[in-house]
C-alpha cells in the first residue's frame, strides 16, 4: 500500500522526501542522498517497462497506472512514492484507487512563488511558466536522455491542488510556507500522520540531526557535489539547471512582475483565498 508524497512541481516535495528518508532509513537521522532514492518517483518507467515502450506517451502510461500499482502492492508492504501526477481520471483511467493508497501527504506552495521556481527549473520565461501553470491539460515529459522518468499529467496548479485535496479522507496538507517558518513542527505532523500506518522510530536527537542535515544549504551542497540526479538540462547549452535554487530567498514580492502577479491571483483566487495566500 502506498503513502503518496504529492505536490505540484517546485513546491517542496524533494525537501520533505529528504527529511522523511533520513528518518525512515537511518538510525541517527543524518541525510544521505542515496536514501533519498528509496522514496522513488512515480510514474517511473521501471514500473511500466513490461507494459509500454514509449515512456513519453501519457495515453499509454495512463492505461497501466492501476495495474502497475496492483503489481507493486502484491507484497502488502507500506511504500512511499513521490509524485507530481494529478489524482485524476484521464479518459476514465484513474491515477490511483483506495485499494492501492493508504494516505497522502500533499505539499502546497503559494503559486506566486512556484512560478519563480518553474522559471528556473525549466529555463522558461515568466509568460511560458504562467501558461504552464494555467494549462488544464498540462503534461510533463522526461528528458530524452533520462533513464527513469515517465510522462505525468499535472493539469493547472489549481486543478492539481483540488484533485488531491477534495474528498480525500486520508490527507495531511502541508504548506511550504509553514515548513519554512517551523520545520520541526511540520515534520512532527508528518511523522504523526505516517505513524497511523507505519511506525517510524524517532527521538529528539534523530529529528535534530535530520533537520540539520536536510537544511537548504546542505541539500544544495549535495547537489553541487554531483550526488543529486533530478536536475533538468538547459535545452540550449546542455548544462544542468540548479534544482535547489533560492530556498527562503525566493520571495515573489521581489521577483514577480505586477501583471503576472495579478493574473495568478485572478486565476487561482478561490484556492489562494482558501489557503490564506490572499
Amino acid at each position: 500500500m502506498i503513502i503518496w508524497l504529492a505536490s505540484y512541481p517546485k513546491s517542496g516535495n524533494t525537501w520533505v522526501r529528504a527529511m522523511l528518508s533520513s528518518l525512515l532509513y537511518t538510525d541517527d537521522g543524518y541525510f544521505n542522498v542515496k536514501n533519498l532514492y528509496k522514496i522513488d518517483n512515480y510514474p517511473n518507467r521501471q514500473y511500466f517497462k513490461n507494459f509500454v515502450n514509449d515512456f513519453r506517451n501519457i495515453h499509454e502510461i495512463k492505461k497501466y497506472w492501476i495495474l502497475s500499482q496492483d503489481k507493486m502492492n502484491l507484497d502488502n508492504r507500506v511504500k512511499f512514492f513521490k509524485t507530481h501526477n494529478a489524482l485524476c481520471k484521464l479518459d476514465n483511467y484513474s491515477f490511483s484507487n483506495s485499494e492501492n493508497t493508504l494516505g497522502t501527504i500533499y505539499i502546497v506552495r503559494d503559486p506566486r512563488n512556484v512560478i519563480t521556481s518553474i522559471v528556473n527549473h525549466f529555463n522558461y520565461t515568466y509568460e511560458q511558466a504562467k501558461n504552464f501553470m494555467f494549462n488544464s491539460a498540462q503534461v510533463t515529459y522526461p528528458d530524452v536522455d533520462q533513464s527513469y522518468g515517465a510522462a505525468a499529467i499535472l493539469g493547472s496548479w489549481s486543478d492539481h491542488y483540488n484533485h488531491w485535496t477534495k474528498n480525500n479522507q486520508k490527507l495531511l496538507l502541508i504548506k511550504y510556507e509553514d515548513l519554512i517558518l517551523n520545520t520541526e513542527n511540520e515534520l512532527k505532523k508528518i511523522v504523526n500522520f505516517i505513524n497511523k500506518y507505519k511506525k517510524i522510530d524517532t527521538n529528539e536527537k534523530k529529528i535534530k540531526n535530520c533537520l540539520k542535515t536536510t537544511s537548504f544549504e546542505n541539500l544544495k551542497k549535495s547537489e553541487e557535489e554531483g550526488s543529486f540526479k533530478e536536475n533538468m538540462k538547459n535545452k540550449k547549452t546542455g548544462e544542468k539547471i540548479k534544482f535547489f535554487y533560492m530556498g527562503k530567498k525566493n520571495k515573489w514580492e521581489n521577483l514577480l512582475d505586477k501583471k503576472i502577479k495579478l493574473q495568478i491571483e485572478q486565476k487561482f483566487f478561490k484556492e489562494m483565498k482558501e489557503l490564506n495566500y490572499l
